[in-house]
């Protein structure tokens, strides 16, 4: 689980985000950047998967897990050094059964852009 500083979880975070930010796509996953921030303290990280990619929670729950624990595995090893307050991963229909490694290395690049 990711710790509770790198956290995104106000809605109204949520919308300036997706206002504000640059936008990147690779192989099934958006990521939205908010604005560019000026202080130390660390980049908020939010994961989103819309009912429209499947109807069952069990199977948008699996992709946020996927996603959450690539971004926190990539935190441990080394903290991404990031110039923006916010980030929201958003899943697209691909990544229905796509494994643990397959997601791992698309955050891994979306990751690098940042």
């Amino acid at each position: 689980m990711l710790p509770e500083a790198y956290r995104l979880k106000k809605r109204s975070a949520f919308k300036a985000t997706y206002k504000t930010g640059t936008t990147f796509h690779i192989g099934g996953i958006t990521m939205f950047c908010g604005k560019t921030k000026d202080n130390d303290y660390p980049t908020k990280i939010g994961f989103v998967v819309s009912k429209k990619i499947h109807k069952r929670a069990v199977k948008r729950n699996r992709i946020k897990r996927l996603m959450r624990e690539s971004y926190r595995l990539l935190i441990k090893e080394k903290t991404p050094s990031t110039k923006y307050m916010s980030v929201i991963f958003v899943a697209s229909a691909k990544l229905l059964g796509k494994d643990f490694n397959y997601v791992q290395s698309i955050i891994n690049k979306l990751a690098e852009k940042l």
